[in-house]
């Protein structure tokens, strides 16, 4: 029947201009986001570019520079935190190198010349 192939046909070419549509609606949103990203990276180059002609250690300069921001938002009352003081793994006289203080085996050096196996 010629009416319903032709309107199947109707229908697929429709179908296939929405997806098309909706392919090109996201292409122009990945386009936007990407956009945004280079922009961003391009000022944290500026910054970064300024502050080294400040004479500032601009990563440094840059990491404090987002951390001014994100405490700019909340309170003030940041409290930096102390690090747990460590013990050592080792006794204090232990030295690799001096063969002292180590454990009971000590290592020393195979004998020169070819082996004797024969």
């Amino acid at each position: 029947e010629p009416d319903v192939v032709v309107r199947r046909q109707e229908a697929l070419a429709a179908a296939r201009l929405r997806m098309q549509e909706e392919l090109n609606a996201q292409a122009e949103r990945y386009k936007q986001k990407q956009r945004q990203l280079e922009e961003e990276k391009r000022r944290q180059k500026i910054a970064m570019w300024e502050s080294m002609q400040e004479g500032k250690s601009y990563k440094g300069n840059l990491k404090l520079n987002q951390q001014e921001v994100e405490s700019g938002a909340s309170a003030s009352s940041v409290v930096p935190k102390s690090k747990p003081t460590k013990k050592p793994l080792r006794g204090g006289g232990y030295n690799p190198l001096s063969g002292e203080g180590g454990g009971t085996c000590s290592w020393r050096p195979g004998r020169r010349g070819p082996s004797a196996g024969g």
